[in-house]
């Protein structure tokens, strides 16, 4: 059953430059990861400096891998003196009666 992760990052706004280099980077590779079905950007309208992006997933157990890969060898280190706080993930699963 397919999986949607919506993770949201809010940056520094004298880092946005930096953010969409090292982003372009990341959702390249995450693209690429097994399972990834799409990765959809969306930069808030009222808030700039706010993006969440909207990945969809073959599986739950493709997420927890990328998680896993992104916990380990696959971190992003070049991130977090981008971010203005915390990021925030929801997962869910997509349901076609609705």
């Amino acid at each position: 059953m397919e999986l949607v992760a919506i993770l949201e990052l809010s940056f520094k706004p004298d880092y946005l430059d930096s953010a969409r280099t090292v982003m372009t980077r990341v959702l390249e590779e995450t693209r690429a990861f097994p399972g990834c079905i799409s990765v959809k950007t969306v930069v808030d309208s009222k808030n700039p400096t706010t993006w969440r992006f909207i990945e969809t997933w073959e599986s739950a157990d493709h997420d927890a891998e990328y998680r896993k890969f992104r916990a380990g060898d696959g971190a992003i280190t070049d991130l977090g003196p981008l971010l203005a706080g915390a990021p925030s993930l929801t997962t869910g699963t997509v349901d076609p009666q609705v």
